[in-house]
């Protein structure tokens, strides 16, 4: 990528993530409820309306709404994206501590995923509509169609109800209870990247050059192999991308059935709080690792095909 198309997306990136600070915090301006009211009675107290102006002034929401929106934008600017009403601690603190459970957590569902899609996807392109091809088939019509909650709690019931062979509670991120979240997570992922990679690799197979190469006797296996899935892989890189910016959001749903201290459980946890610092700083975080990975996809495909850069 040339140097002013590389300036021009980080300026976009810079663009698009101004608009999203500005919208996610008018939206929890305009929300109901108040955040220094939720924070004071957390204990079960019933603040005084003095303790509640107090409270207002010290966390600036007595203030108009672009004064408070440019205090936050000058903090974020300097590293500071405020402090959890909540949690009574630093906003980057607490983002920084779930984001590598939730990176740990979408780098084991992606492996999973790699190692169950990408060959299954292929098998049933070379078998195209033989019974291999009908098997992977349904097997991915299951996968797509179940839930991950649904999953989730099959399995956790499975093999920490009955088998025991993890701690239903949950709450840590050691290898033991790895596992389950990832292979669910990874079963819906696997379903939906082995017909991408099947639709990628028949289309290939499809291709002159594919015909050109059994005329010219190279075997089954080389043509597979040495031009048919390079090829068929840049397609799949942009999906990689974008499922590895979704995982890192923090999926929700099976974050809270397995416990996992991750990005989606926290933030389900600041959306019921109105922790509004906290719900501010991890929408602005999430957008800057889409942007981030996006654009790390887009260099990439110069890499994978050479063409790109001539091109560009």
């Amino acid at each position: 990528m040339k140097k002013e198309n590389l300036g021009r997306r980080l300026l976009q990136i810079v663009i698009v993530l101004f608009g999203i600070s500005f919208f996610t915090f008018g939206l929890t301006y305009l929300s109901p409820g108040d955040p220094a009211e939720i924070m004071l009675t957390e204990c079960g107290n019933i603040p005084t309306p003095e303790l509640l102006e107090q409270t207002r002034a010290e966390l600036g929401l007595d203030k108009p709404f672009l004064v408070q929106y440019g205090n936050w934008l000058k903090g974020v600017l300097t590293g500071d994206m405020g402090k959890s009403y909540s949690m009574k601690v630093p906003v980057v603190e607490k983002l920084v501590s779930c984001f590598f459970p939730t990176l740990k957590l979408a780098l084991a569902s992606l492996l999973i995923m790699i190692l169950f899609s990408i060959p299954l996807g292929i098998l049933s392109a070379v078998y195209h509509n033989r019974w291999p091809d009908y098997l992977v088939r349904g097997l991915t019509f299951f996968g797509v169609s179940v839930p991950n909650f649904w999953i989730g709690l099959i399995l956790l019931s499975i093999f920490g109800v009955q088998l025991r062979w993890v701690t239903v509670s949950g709450g840590s991120t050691d290898f033991k209870s790895l596992v389950l979240p990832a292979v669910t997570l990874a079963i819906a992922m696997s379903a939906k990247y082995t017909r991408q990679v099947r639709i990628a690799v028949l289309e290939e197979l499809q291709q002159d050059y594919v015909t050109g190469a059994h005329m010219r006797g190279l075997s089954e296996k080389k043509i597979l192999w040495k031009h048919v899935l390079p090829n068929a892989t840049l397609p799949l890189v942009t999906l990689l991308g974008l499922s590895l910016g979704s995982l890192l959001g923090g999926t929700a749903v099976v974050e809270i059935i397995y416990n996992w201290p991750g990005l989606g459980s926290m933030a389900v946890k600041a959306i019921s709080c109105r922790d509004y610092p906290l719900v501010q700083g991890y929408v602005l975080w999430i957008a800057l690792l889409y942007m981030g990975i996006n654009l790390l996809v887009d260099l990439s495909y110069e890499r994978l095909d050479p063409r790109l850069k001539e091109e560009r």
